[in-house]
This record gives structure tokens, C-alpha cells and sequence, in this order.
């Protein structure tokens, strides 16, 4: 989807307050800087910056952006970020303008609304509706009893499997987005009206045969699950082509057993087969903390904003695939770091595919 005008502008006026800047600062220099309140990294001032892909800074680094331009002594080497009570009268005029003029910008490129998006959560961010999760379906046989339709108690919810997933993905794209439709089925109860909009499907190929079509639909992805003789609780990802190779989860022996110690999660958006001007988001692990990994990658308070923009810088045209490593520590999934290149097994997008 095309940048709105709104969201344009205020990039280029981030962009001109750095590049007008005496002497001119880089994008590295402008981050240092700006991390003396809290880090940020430069692919994220990159996507700030962006003419063509721009994604909004959060409220609070525009109060940052007009402190660090409205005095000179931005200009000292290094160049650093003074305190608003350590302004002068002049510099604070300076400040109140800057600082009311970007927050302006910011609330034109959000419609007016400001409040309605969490910073750093441009993918799950939608222009339209309605948005449709499809979770798989735990089997039969796992069921508790309260999933038991006859039971007086019955709990639809505990039908669902990965269900950690579901409720972090959902609340997050429903804070997101306030005014539009959100729900979440099963694939038994999937019709084509579900398809229509943008999808979102949770889970590997075992309890989500939606998860399975779309893998052979897209067949352009060079990434597949499939199941080996070796692994009875999970399926593991292969990547085609040239190269191609096989990704598998890592196991620990301890008292107890076996342990898992890392999942392999698989997040790809590519365009909706079934409606062209809506998108396909594959959220998908071996085995449920990497389904879960997948969500968090861009749930996360402390990554998303770094994740965000890495996806920005790489894939601009908005379709990938990204097999991330997903370490599991005391039984919890923790959330893939992008910047860290080790976290990433595996990347592609129809842009570098045909350049390849």
C-alpha cells in the first residue's frame, strides 16, 4: 500500500531538520544522540526518513526531535540531546513551535487520530477491514471437558490450539486497530467471506489446513513445513531452490528429559491470493513457542519498534518470508531480535527472488 501524503511529508521535514543541520549529521550520528533517552537504532531513524515506506515515529521521539533542534548546542561534538529545563527562552519558543508543527504532521499522517496506533506496529496496522485470524483447532483427543458443546460450562475457546498466540495477536492488532473488525475462527468454520479481507493464520500445517493450502497457493514462497520420520511433535521448514536446506528445532537433555531450547518460527506477508488489494500474514512455528515467537517479533514492546524497521529497510515492497530462530528459555519463547543476524535463518522477497 501506497505512503500517504500526510506520512510523507512528515518524513521529508525529519529528513530536512537532520540533513540542514550544522554541521550535517548522519543517521548513525542522529541515533546516538537520540538514545541518550532511550535507544534507537538507525535503520529506525531510516524508516523514520522514508519518501517511500515511511513509518511513524512514536509521540514521545518528536518531543525528542524538537529538543535536540531547536538549540545550537546540538552542534557539539559529539552532537548530544539537551533537557527541556536547560533551554533558554529563545531555544524554548524554538522547542514549543518544532515540537506542536511535528506532532501536526504526525496526527495528518494518522487521520486526525492520535492514540489510535501503538508506535512501532506498522505491519499490523490496517487501512481496512475486516481483519480475520484463522487459529488451528486443537485434535479431538486433547480436548478438555469444558470443550464439550454438551457441557453446561462449555468454553468454545478451549477448542483452540495456540492459544498464547491468538490472544497476544489479537489484542495487539485490535489496540492497533480501534475502529475496525477484528475475529478469529476456526478452519472448520472458515467460508470465503473470511478470505476475502486481510487474513492472518496461526500455526503449522498439523492443526491448521488453511496454514497448509496457503504454503502450496503461494508458490512463488520458497519455503515449505514438512513432516519427518524423526520429529512426531512437530513438522520442520525446508527452504527450495538452490542451497535449499532443512530447519529444525534444538533439544537439551536434562533430569527430565528432553528439552527444547529453540523453535524455528516461519512469519511471511505476501498479498491475499483470493483479493489482491488485501494481505496474507503466515504466523507459523514447529511447534507452538515458535507460533508464538512469530507473533512477538512485532508484539513486543522491547523489539518491535528495532523489528519494524528492520523490515522497512529490507523488504520496502511489503512481502516476505523470514525464518527466525526462536530460544526458549525456563519454557518461555522469547521474541527474535532482527538486528541480530543469527536470529535470522533465512529471508526472501519476490524483489530479491527475481534479482536472483
Amino acid at each position: 500500500m501506497a505512503a500517504s501524503v500526510e506520512a510523507v511529508r512528515l518524513a521529508g521535514k525529519l529528513r530536512d531538520l537532520r540533513e540542514s543541520h550544522e554541521p550535517r549529521l548522519t543517521q548513525a550520528m542522529l541515533a546516538d544522540a537520540l538514545s541518550a533517552e532511550k535507544p534507537v537504532a538507525v535503520a529506525t531513524i531510516s524508516s523514520w526518513e522514508s519518501l517511500t515506506t515511511p513509518k511513524l515515529p512514536p509521540a514521545e521521539r518528536l518531543h525528542s526531535y524538537a529538543l535536540f533542534f531547536c538549540t545550537d548546542r546540538s552542534s557539539a561534538d559529539p552532537p548530544h540531546l539537551v533537557q527541556e529545563n536547560e533551554l533558554s527562552t529563545h531555544e524554548q519558543t524554538r522547542f514549543e513551535g518544532l515540537h506542536k508543527e511535528l506532532l501536526e504532521l504526525r496526527d495528518a499522517a494518522q487521520g486526525g487520530s492520535r492514540g489510535s496506533s501503538l508506535s512501532g506496529s506498522a505491519t499490523w496496522k490496517f487501512d481496512d477491514g475486516p481483519v480475520t485470524i484463522i487459529c488451528p483447532e486443537a485434535p479431538r483427543v486433547d480436548w478438555p471437558p469444558l470443550a464439550n458443546d454438551k457441557d453446561p460450562n462449555y468454553t468454545r475457546m478451549y477448542r483452540y490450539a495456540d492459544l498464547d498466540s491468538l490472544i497476544e495477536l489479537w489484542g495487539h492488532i485490535r489496540a492497533v486497530n480501534p475502529d475496525l473488525t477484528v475475529r478469529h475462527w476456526l478452519p472448520s468454520e472458515i467460508t470465503a467471506d473470511h478470505l476475502s479481507g486481510h487474513v492472518v493464520v496461526l500455526g503449522g500445517i498439523a492443526w491448521n489446513g488453511l496454514t497448509r493450502r496457503l504454503l502450496k497457493t503461494f508458490r512463488e514462497l520458497p519455503v515449505s513445513q514438512v513432516e519427518v520420520d524423526d520429529l512426531d511433535s512437530g513438522e520442520i521448514f525446508r527452504s527450495s531452490g538452490a542451497g535449499g536446506r532443512d530447519f529444525r528445532p534444538l533439544w537439551e537433555e536434562s533430569e527430565d528429559g528432553r528439552v527444547l531450547v529453540e523453535d524455528v518460527a516461519l512469519l511471511a506477508r505476501l498479498r491475499n491470493p483470493f483479493n489482491h488489494s488485501r494481505t496474507v500474514t503466515i504466523c507459523n512455528g514447529i511447534h507452538s513457542r515458535g507460533v508464538l515467537g512469530s507473533v512477538r517479533v512485532l508484539t513486543d514492546l522491547n523489539v518491535r519498534e528495532r523489528n519494524e524497521a528492520f523490515l522497512s529497510e529490507h523488504f520496502p515492497g511489503g512481502s516476505f518470508a523470514l525464518l527466525m530462530r526462536v530460544p526458549v528459555v525456563g519454557g518461555e519463547a522469547l521474541s527474535p531480535d532482527l538486528e541480530i543476524a543469527s536470529n535470522r535463518l533465512y529471508e526472501w522477497s519476490p524483489k530479491k527472488a527475481t534479482a536472483e
